[in-house]
């Protein structure tokens, strides 16, 4: 079995902001069409890496002012064999753009590193599945096999971790842990939840995070919570039990609405950055551990750059206290 690369120096500490929504912003904000939320599609010309560049951009002040570093997601979250063969690509051009994604985050982050921002970068998945519906049919074994290509692309590409994101059921998560230990990738696990702060199909977050822990003797890095508002989930972060340690990153909706209101809406909710970044601050003291902070559907840098100035005041604190 491959050995795993060095400790992630979130684990040991140190704190990363990452950015937004990447697919609810290029696709509803700019005006790129990309069906299916299939944004890796963009590695594949000069325009659309260009317009990948651009987008970081933004991201090097939010992390500066911060003083923390930025975790890059590839933009890989629907490149899997399903989704992938909707917008016309097969195994051997999604190996390609998978790999690709990472390459292009290694560029993009020697800006990041210019300014004094130290970087991480992710391999991002997805389920094979609805992001937003039950998975009640997937198995470990089903997981494995259908995930294993993204996960072997990643650790060829050199990623440094693999975070496997909108997570609505344990048997996927814990296939996708599996193969990240085998190709050596430290993994990251990051669960959806509905308004009532338990998984589609009414799995507490708790009960998941224990199930994996379980089967997989804990390997996986930290665990996340993506797709959702703060106020679907404050309570069952307050009334959590030691689990709550595990929680290790937080990518939050803009909006406050369900899951199968933003699947019926037409129009992009971007919510209340400042209102999201208050909550987002009174969360924190809750999770011990978190060391990524960002956001997910309809957030931009806005809201990140709101985020971080309540929650991570870091050096533009300490600019301001100098002038």
């Amino acid at each position: 079995m491959p050995k795993q690369k060095t400790t992630l120096p979130q684990t040991r500490g140190q704190m990363f902001v990452t950015d937004g929504g990447i697919e609810t912003h290029l696709i509803f904000n700019q005006g790129h069409d990309l069906p299916h939320f299939s944004v890796f599609q963009l590695n594949d010309s000069a325009p659309g890496r260009q317009a990948l560049r651009e987008y970081y951009q933004p991201y090097i002040e939010i992390a500066r002012r911060a003083g923390q570093g930025f975790l890059f997601d590839t933009n890989t979250w629907r490149a899997n064999p399903d989704w992938g063969a909707l917008v016309g690509y097969d195994a051997a051009r999604l190996h390609a753009v998978n790999m690709a994604a990472v390459r292009l985050c290694r560029e993009v982050a020697t800006g990041f590193e210019a300014a004094g921002v130290p970087t991480v970068v992710s391999g991002a998945m997805g389920p094979r599945r609805d992001a937003w519906q039950y998975d009640a049919n997937m198995s470990v074994d089903e997981a494995m096999a259908y995930h294993a290509a993204q996960v072997a692309a990643f650790a060829e590409a050199d990623a440094d971790l693999v975070t496997a994101y909108t997570l609505t059921n344990t048997p996927e998560a814990i296939g996708i842990a599996r193969l990240a230990e085998a190709a050596g990738l430290p993994c990251v696990l990051s669960f959806t939840l509905e308004t009532d702060g338990r998984l589609p199909g009414g799995k507490g977050l708790g009960v998941a995070i224990a199930e994996v822990e379980a089967a997989t003797g804990g390997s996986p890095a930290y665990y996340m919570i993506n797709c959702v508002h703060p106020i679907h989930f404050a309570s069952t972060i307050r009334h959590a039990g030691p689990w709550v340690d595990r929680i290790g990153g937080l990518r939050v909706n803009a909006s406050m609405k369900s899951h199968a209101e933003l699947d019926e809406s037409e129009t992009l909710d971007i919510g209340d950055w400042q209102d999201l970044a208050q909550r987002y601050q009174r969360l924190l003291p809750l999770l011990p551990n978190i060391r990524v902070i960002g956001g997910c559907c309809g957030t931009d840098h806005r809201h990140i750059g709101a985020i971080c100035q309540h929650c991570l005041p870091g050096q533009h604190e300490r600019e301001l206290r100098h002038e």
